[in-house]
């Protein structure tokens, strides 16, 4: 079964430290998102992660239902019925949890992961998110411990933020915070070390001046030292063991050198959101465009039912997603890397 279980997907955190690569992470919507992303892993051999935020889960609910977490109960449930046909290793993750989120979300999701278990089945999830930015720091990371351990419980990896990635996302407005906070300092990171060492297996979204949305090139100062500085501030108290795995939030628009150097100090993962987003949607803007005349019945004509079949230009953005996937694996250096039928 491809999505990973929790030795497999240690294993990829693992692999992807001691190679200096990375796993893209895409956010998904729904069925064709998730068949785009699957055929960019397959395509090039690598692992990877599909994620579910809280916007993302509510969509997928349906419009009368609006429920975060049963969305991503279904898109988890695809995932692991559409990831059995193929040979790669693929985690199942959630984006951007707030505090305010977490009783009707992260707590539901981690639920139905130990209800899964305790019916002797895998897990739904292999890893989720707590974003506790807003809070100051010491109530950040006391709610990141408590959440840390319940998934502990159930094997789960937590992912946790320090600092604040800048811009929208989901509808969470973080464009008006000050630079200084997109900065995580090495006195923060090791606080975060020290805080939740060995409660359980946790990634760790330092921010280094990443920002989400797209923006042109030398839009945002991103600074790579400071997760090389915080590294390295960790590991000369604590010995190379308490290397962190790292996540690259807000990566639209960065140049290939600056991602690169990010999987030198320990970026194992790396969220694409926006440029996916945009590569699905272009294809089919360009299909509208080309058939107007047959999508709409203009002045009492029937149309071109070819045209407006929503397959006719579903699986056009299933391949724009794909084919953008793909890159990210490239830049990433997580090609021809799966670990499907090693572990």
């Amino acid at each position: 079964m491809p999505v990973a279980t929790p030795k497999q997907f240690a294993a990829m955190l693992d692999a992807a430290q001691k190679g200096d690569y990375a796993y893209a992470a895409v956010n998904v919507t729904s069925i064709t998102t998730i068949n785009g992303a699957l055929k960019a892993f397959a395509d090039t051999k690598s692992d990877g992660i599909i994620q579910v935020s809280t916007g993302g889960g509510e969509f997928a609910s349906g419009l009368n239902v609006k429920d975060m977490a049963m969305g991503a109960i279904v898109l988890a449930e695809a995932v692991h019925r559409l990831a059995a046909r193929y040979n790669v290793l693929v985690g199942v993750h959630t984006d951007h949890c707030q505090p305010g989120k977490v009783d009707k979300f992260l707590r539901p999701l981690i639920k139905a992961t130990e209800e899964r278990r305790a019916a002797g089945c895998g897990n739904l999830f292999t890893s989720h998110m707590l974003d506790a930015s807003e809070l100051p720091l010491a109530a950040n990371l006391k709610l990141s411990l408590e959440l840390l351990q319940l998934c502990a419980k159930n094997e789960i990896v937590l992912e946790i933020e320090a600092g604040v990635v800048g811009g929208e996302e989901d509808g969470h407005d973080n464009s008006g915070v000050p630079n200084t906070k997109l900065y995580t300092t090495p006195e923060d990171m090791l606080t975060v070390y020290e805080t939740l060492k060995g409660h359980g297996r946790y990634m760790f979204a330092a921010t280094f001046g990443n920002v989400h949305g797209s923006y042109k090139p030398g839009a945002v100062k991103l600074r790579p030292d400071i997760l090389k500085n915080g590294q390295d501030a960790v590991i000369k108290k604590y010995g190379p063991a308490a290397k962190f795995d790292l996540v690259f939030h807000g990566g639209s628009g960065t140049p290939l050198e600056e991602i690169r150097e990010t999987l030198e100090y320990g970026v194992i993962k790396m969220n694409i959101d926006t440029d996916t987003q945009y590569a699905f949607t272009r294809p089919i803007a360009d299909h509208l465009f080309k058939n107007y005349d047959g999508i709409l019945k203009i002045d009492g004509e029937v149309g071109d039912k070819k045209a407006y079949d929503p397959r006719s230009y579903l699986k056009k953005g299933e391949k724009g997603i794909a084919d953008r996937m793909v890159k990210a694996c490239e830049d990433l250096r997580s090609v021809g890397k799966s670990l499907y039928g090693q572990v």
